[in-house]
């Protein structure tokens, strides 16, 4: 097949730091070129690809000026001879983008990483023709708000597992993990109240948004637990890192106070055998398998219960279910097949 994905302009495909959608794509050109399929990439002009490379000419999503210049470079598969007759384009950034292709016969899969607005969703599809626009959510979270209105697949992230070490065994006294944005509904705080409580060290790692100096959620409640004894903060991780951290840890902590759409970093640390425990919100049922890669929690309480037996948790168990649901090949292949459904 001749496959274009879309993304948004503000970070190249991979990104070096922080990034899951576009690690996630670059998972999917990988998988689709082996597979013989050519791929064409609308992505940040930094973008270091093996797929064809159609550069944004505005690398930032805000403002018309920029959104109409990304949004015409799309356009260019209605005339540009060498990006005409693509068998599917495959959306992971802004539906405004796809504005002048909805009309066309085209088929597009829109894949929604984050909450649907269903507003957006009723407008797109008044301007495409029929059974040519579908979409498809990251979990049945998503997948299931978009399918009153629309063809909707639940379709989970994944990673590329081979990059991540197996660590059968890990210390003793091995830590727990948090790794994500520091706010506040990400639980970072939660994380350090169950670390206490169980006498664990934490590591946390993750990037502090830009707009912490307005909020100040990491001065006010994370900052001053920082001992660098027990609780310990690293900043942002590299994949080299992010892979050593979740391989050596006991266990990897979601405290989660919102309902996140999937979570890349759940398969990340199952890949590595590392066992998740969350809260049950969002798409952590669906991607946690309680008693098997780790363990659901409602309570702050039921966080601290878990953390007391993860060694009830085989971490082959979890490196292995890991593999057969959250691979790049699997992933992949879902896709694969979802493309062939929207074009027949």
């Amino acid at each position: 097949m001749k496959i274009a994905i879309t993304t948004d302009a503000e970070i190249p495909v991979p990104p070096l730091l922080y990034g899951g959608i576009e690690r996630i794509i670059d998972m999917l050109i990988t998988e689709y070129l082996k597979k013989g399929h050519e791929v064409i990439l609308f992505g940040h002009q930094d973008s270091n690809t093996e797929a064809t490379l159609v550069p944004y000419p505005s690398t930032s999503n805000n403002g018309i000026k920029n959104i109409l210049k990304n949004t015409l470079t799309i356009s260019k598969i209605l005339t540009d001879k060498t990006l005409q007759d693509v068998d599917i384009v495959h959306s992971f950034g802004r539906l405004a983008y796809l504005l002048p292709i909805l009309p066309t016969s085209t088929p597009i899969l829109m894949s929604y990483q984050r909450e649907p607005t269903i507003s957006q969703i009723k407008k797109a599809l008044s301007l495409s023709k029929k059974n040519t626009l579908h979409f498809s959510g990251c979990s049945e979270y998503i997948a299931s708000q978009i399918r009153p209105y629309a063809p909707s697949y639940a379709i989970y992230n994944g990673v590329p597992i081979e990059i991540y070490d197996y660590e059968e065994i890990v210390e003793e006294d091995a830590p727990l993990v948090f790794l994500g944005r520091i706010e506040h509904i990400k639980g970072t705080h939660i994380a350090i109240e169950v670390a206490k409580k169980t006498n664990r060290k934490l590591i946390i790692a993750g990037n502090i948004p830009k707009d912490d100096a307005q909020t100040g959620y990491f001065e006010k409640e994370v900052k001053p637990h920082l001992d660098d004894n027990q609780i310990v903060y690293i900043g942002a991780v590299n994949d080299t890192q992010k892979n050593e951290i979740l391989g050596k840890a006991a266990a990897f902590l979601m405290p989660i106070l919102w309902n996140e759409p999937f979570g890349i970093v759940m398969a990340e640390a199952m890949a590595c055998g590392t066992p998740v425990i969350g809260f049950g919100r969002g798409s952590v049922p669906e991607v946690v398998k309680h008693g098997i890669n780790g363990y659901i929690c409602q309570t702050l309480q039921q966080m601290i219960e878990a953390v007391e037996k993860i060694d009830a948790i085989s971490r082959l168990d979890v490196r292995k279910d890991a593999e057969e649901r959250f691979s790049a090949t699997v992933i992949a292949e879902h896709y694969l097949q979802t493309y062939q459904k929207i074009i027949q």
